[in-house]
C-alpha cells in the first residue's frame, strides 16, 4: 500500500508530534482505515517532506509523531495563470492539473462571456491542496480571490509580461516559440485563458492596449478553455519546467 500524503499547516520538526487537522484525520482513519504505527507523510510548503508514525487515530484526532525528513524544503517556482473560470467538473479538472503541471499562482478572471460568475474558492483549493498531495509537490499554489478583467488589466504592472491565448492569426507568435524564447531568461510566464465564449470585442481591445500583453497562438484550431490553459502549461513544463530540470531534493 502506498504511504499516504497529506498537507498540514502544522511546523514539521524532527520527533514533534503533530495533529494535522480533522479532515486528514478522517481521511487516515475511516477512508483509509489506518491504526497507530501506520506511516505517513507530511509537507507543509516551509519545512520540506517528513515520514512519521500515526500515534493516535480516532475518526475525529490523529497525531503523527515525525521521524525523518526525506525532502529538503525547495522552492518550486513556475507560471502565474490567469483563467475565466468553467463549469465545474471541468474547473475542477483544470485546476488540478495546473497543479500537476507546476503553476506557482492561479488568479480566476471575470469576463463579459464567461459562463461562471461565482467561484467556489474554498472548493478550488482542497482541489489544488488533493493534488499537490498526490503529485509530490512540495508547495500549494496560491490562490487568488477572482477578479474582474477590467480590474486585472488596470493592476497589472507594464514591465511583467502577460501572454495571452487570444488569437489564431498567422502573424501572432506562436507560443511554442515564444516559450523556447523566454526559457532562457529563467522567470516563470505569467499567461492568460479566456473563456469558453472567448473574450468580447470591448475586452480584446484592453488586452492589446496594455503594455504588458502580449499575444500568442495556439494553433489553428479552436481550443476549450481547460485545453488552451493546459497546453500553455504543458509546453512550457517540457521546455523549462521541473519535466526539464529533474532534482529531486534529498533530506
Amino acid at each position: 500500500m502506498t504511504v499516504p500524503r497529506l498537507y498540514t499547516t502544522q511546523t514539521l520538526v524532527a520527533e514533534a508530534v503533530v495533529d494535522p487537522g480533522t479532515g486528514p484525520a478522517h481521511y487516515l482513519v475511516s477512508v483509509l482505515r489506518l491504526g497507530p504505527g501506520a506511516e505517513v507523510v507530511l509537507f507543509n510548503g516551509r519545512d520540506g517532506e517528513w515520514r512519521g508514525r500515526l500515534v493516535e487515530a480516532t475518526r475525529k484526532r490523529a497525531t503523527v509523531r515525525l521521524d525523518a525528513r526525506t525532502r529538503a524544503p525547495a522552492a518550486e517556482p513556475g507560471p502565474h495563470l490567469v483563467f475565466a473560470p468553467i463549469k465545474k467538473a471541468r474547473l475542477d479538472f483544470l485546476v488540478e492539473k495546473a497543479v500537476e503541471l507546476g503553476a506557482a499562482r492561479l488568479t480566476p478572471v471575470l469576463t463579459r462571456h464567461g459562463v461562471v460568475d461565482k467561484v467556489k474558492t474554498e472548493r478550488l483549493a482542497a482541489t489544488m491542496t488533493e493534488a499537490a498531495e498526490q503529485c509530490e509537490r512540495l508547495t500549494v499554489p496560491q490562490l487568488d480571490a477572482p477578479v474582474r478583467l477590467a480590474a486585472l488589466l488596470g493592476a497589472w504592472p507594464a514591465d511583467t509580461p502577460l501572454y495571452a491565448a487570444i488569437a489564431r492569426d498567422q502573424n501572432v507568435a506562436p507560443w511554442s516559440r515564444v516559450v523556447a524564447e523566454i526559457a532562457a531568461g529563467g522567470t516563470p510566464p505569467a499567461l492568460l485563458v479566456g473563456p469558453e465564449g472567448g473574450f468580447s470585442a470591448e475586452e480584446v481591445t484592453l488586452l492589446n492596449a496594455h503594455a504588458a500583453v502580449r499575444p500568442v497562438a495556439l494553433g489553428p484550431r479552436i481550443l476549450r478553455a481547460e485545453t488552451a490553459a493546459l497546453t500553455l502549461l504543458a509546453q512550457w513544463q517540457a521546455v523549462a519546467g521541473s519535466a526539464a530540470n529533474s532534482d529531486r531534493s534529498g533530506p
